[in-house]
């Protein structure tokens, strides 16, 4: 009779490069030409710009400022990295985010009660 190996690893969530994700958060690469002539530029706080608040541990999902910087346009949020940098959270793993222009996206999950932003 054979006898049959168990496995044992841990599955990582698949990372994109022009969609990084980290907990509740997505970046969206944005490819065309966006106009940030009309957009609130929102500013850091300690050093930090703000991807988006834990509802309950004040904890958060952000980047660092010194290479990034953050804008609110028409109810959407994008975040513009000067150079190479990366989304870091209190409770996960750091998650790199390549230079370019993303969409901020604070992902959904769908009940039968009502579709609503996913807590982290």
């Amino acid at each position: 009779m054979r006898s049959i190996k168990k496995m044992s690893h841990t599955l990582q969530p698949r990372q994109l490069a022009n969609q990084p994700r980290q907990g509740d958060v997505l970046l969206n690469k944005i490819t065309s030409v966006i106009d940030l002539s009309g957009a609130t530029l929102i500013k850091p706080e300690n050093g930090r710009l703000i991807l988006a608040r834990g509802e309950a541990t004040g904890h958060h999902h952000s980047v660092d400022c010194a290479v990034a910087q953050l804008f609110s346009i028409d109810g959407k949020t994008v975040l513009v990295a000067g150079e190479d940098t990366a989304i870091v959270h209190q409770e996960h793993d750091q998650v790199s985010v390549e230079k370019g222009m993303y969409w901020v996206v604070a992902q959904q999950e769908y009940t039968p009660q009502a579709i609503r932003r996913v807590a982290d």
